[in-house]
């Protein structure tokens, strides 16, 4: 909460002065416009603005606009009934401070057949539910105004995501059909023809369906791990064809953890990005593994790959951090963001002397 938020403070100062003039001008058609009128009404005035700002905190602190439909009324009946109780007494107490009782007021404090302790209740209620009309109609509008920003900020989102994903689904297709890649694998297949007929027309599938998906990649916003899963195997099969006792491949899969949904070729580019900089660089070659796993409510996904981090990259990484590094990279960390806010993670690390990690972590149970 921030006290110079100045879109909130216009708001608040049309709204408490339109309270202001609506209340003047119907003292001034009953001919009320008096020095006591507009004490009291400045009293109003003053308690409205400070209770109404306290209210606004007591929303962000509690988090009330995060919550469930039904608690968010819940709770926010609650708040408006206790500041209402709150405020209507304060009030009643400075109207007797300063003198500024009506007479129909003072006439209820001054009765005989009850204490003066019940008539001063009987009044902070009676004021007590003109203040939470107020309160309740100023709220409703606080509500209503950042329903409606949500709403505008989800569909600009959604806008993004679509975007950034027919971006990816271009860009991904552009480096699968590369010639280092694509050349590479129809060498190896070529060798495969005469020497290994079966294994070549197996990786001729395998390099069919990582084009397939790669031109699927735009369909949905999410797909089944264990469908990302497989196109991955595919892709390592044919790498592994290149660099044969080089390229070692490990998994450590939880079965939990197939159904989950993860975003389509993020896996894919993780993979590519540990054999481009990590094994491809290495003269003995290295091993690639592929760990997925439950975790503290998150759903981990690590590749970890033999080679050197350069440090500037080793930790929590954001997408600015990965301009001029790649597309993969940076449209990973983006679309984690668009997805899921603040709520995954995107991490890459020295994990050992001579390992990289690069770990992605999901929440578990959010929605898309």
């Amino acid at each position: 909460m921030r006290i110079g938020n100045s879109k909130y403070w216009i708001f608040q100062f049309i709204g408490w002065g339109s309270f202001a003039l609506i209340n003047t001008f119907f003292a001034f058609s009953f001919d009320r416009l008096t020095p006591d009128f507009f004490k009291r009404l400045g009293v109003f005035l003053v308690l409205g603005v400070f209770f109404s700002h306290l209210m606004r905190v007591i929303i962000i602190q509690l988090g009330l606009l995060q919550k469930s439909l039904n608690k968010q009324i819940l709770q926010f009946l609650i708040v408006t009934f206790c500041l209402a109780i709150l405020v209507s007494y304060i009030s009643v107490e400075a109207l007797i401070y300063f003198e500024l009782i009506k007479q129909d007021e003072l006439a209820l404090l001054e009765r005989t057949d009850v204490s003066y302790w019940v008539s001063k209740l009987l009044l902070v209620l009676s004021s007590a539910f003109s203040y939470f009309i107020l309160f309740f109609i100023w709220s409703l509008i606080y509500f209503v105004y950042h329903y409606v920003a949500k709403s505008r900020k989800q569909q600009m989102d959604t806008l993004q995501l679509e975007s950034l994903v027919k971006e990816l689904e271009l860009k991904t297709i552009k480096a699968h059909i590369n010639p280092h890649f694509i050349f590479n694998s129809l060498n190896s297949i070529r060798a495969l023809v005469d020497e290994n007929p079966e294994r070549a027309r197996k990786a001729i599938t395998e390099l069919s369906n990582i084009l397939r998906s790669s031109m699927q990649a735009d369909k949905s916003e999410a797909v089944p791990f264990e469908k990302e899963l497989y196109i991955v195997r595919d892709y390592l099969a044919l790498e592994n064809m290149r660099f044969e006792d080089r390229l070692r491949i490990e998994y450590q899969i939880d079965e939990n953890t197939l159904s989950l949904p993860v975003p389509p070729m993020m896996l894919q580019t993780l993979v590519e990005n540990a054999i481009k900089h990590g094994i491809n660089k290495q003269i003995l070659g290295g091993v690639v593994r592929i760990i997925s796993r439950i975790k503290d409510d998150y759903h981990e996904l690590s590749v970890q790959n033999t080679g050197h981090l350069n440090g500037k990259m080793a930790g929590e990484v954001r997408p600015d951090d990965l301009s001029g590094r790649g597309f993969g990279l940076s449209s990973t960390t983006n679309r984690l963001s668009l997805l899921y806010g603040n709520k995954a993670k995107f991490e890459i690390r020295q994990a050992a002397p001579t390992l990289v990690e690069a770990k992605v972590l999901i929440p578990v149970g959010d929605d898309f």
